[in-house]
């Protein structure tokens, strides 16, 4: 009776100390979210005052996110970024969902060196890359226009490699009664694979939305107009010649930028997980 008293005091305590850990992390990533609403809530005078309060004294919501819609074209910013990242999307389910299917489920000379390639770019740092990026966008005379901010993401190896991890846990027989019923390859991979697949490019999207939306190395380099510049770098611009040091400004337009972020992820989260798991089984 003792050793199991033991044991079941010692999985209460590695419980609680796993939770605590969680709980610590989980306050260490959203402290900045929560001090950049705040701040987005103070007047000027109040954010320069000695000392943190946590609670604004001296609520100017209205007023700093009125100036943040207001001083720049932000609602600008915010459709470039629909554009650009929905475009993005697309072409990388486009580009990736054949080609994992490819790896997953045909038998052909080379398809393992190419998926270790996959592999390869998956580790690659993609900042490496810009250079010649920007030499051959400069080429192609597409700098400082949305196929510039587009065509470099357009082939996702994450992508890729989600699908077709996702891929090979679908039973090869659901393929060999797909092609029994006359449908060729490319029609498997849209009609079939595809809709099973829909945690798989739920996380994707989420992925790569993501990530594109608060992209700044790149954008910084590849456009220069105002009217093409995307969500994180109009703030970026904002924050340097139109507000200055209004940081209530700043900071509303910055959580207006990250809202339908997490807001998506909060729908999205259950088959976000799923997709990031289930490759994992086979």
């Amino acid at each position: 009776m003792s050793s199991t008293a033991n044991q079941f005091a010692t999985m209460r305590l590695a419980a609680i100390a796993r939770h605590a850990v969680l709980i610590v992390t989980g306050l260490m990533v959203l402290v900045p979210f929560f001090w950049m609403l705040i701040l987005s809530a103070k007047s000027p005078q109040e954010m320069f005052t000695a000392g943190i309060s946590l609670l604004p004294r001296d609520l100017s919501v209205i007023d700093n996110y009125r100036r943040a819609l207001t001083a720049t074209p932000l609602a600008r910013y915010m459709l470039n970024g629909v554009i650009v990242c929905g475009s993005i999307l697309v072409l990388q389910i486009a580009i990736a969902a054949p080609c994992a299917y490819a790896l997953a489920k045909l038998r052909f000379f080379g398809r393992d060196l190419i998926f270790s390639l996959v592999l390869v770019a998956l580790i690659l740092p993609h900042q490496v890359l810009f250079l010649p990026l920007f030499i051959l966008a400069a080429k192609l005379n597409i700098l400082d226009t949305y196929a510039a901010l587009i065509l470099p993401y357009a082939v996702s190896p994450f992508g890729i490699f989600l699908f077709r991890q996702f891929f090979r846990t679908i039973a090869d027989d659901i393929v060999h009664a797909a092609r029994l019923d006359g449908l060729s390859e490319i029609a498997i991979v849209w009609r079939v694979m595809l809709p099973m697949a829909l945690p798989a490019l739920i996380a994707l999207s989420i992925f790569s939305i993501v990530s594109h939306w608060n992209d700044l190395f790149w954008p910084l380099i590849a456009v220069h107009s105002q009217e093409l510049m995307p969500p994180s770098l109009g703030v970026v611009a904002f924050r340097n010649e139109e507000a200055g040091s209004d940081y209530g400004a700043l900071m509303a337009a910055a959580t207006i930028v990250v809202a339908p972020l997490l807001a998506a992820f909060l729908l999205a989260q259950r088959w976000f997980i799923e997709g990031l798991t289930a490759g994992a089984v086979k």
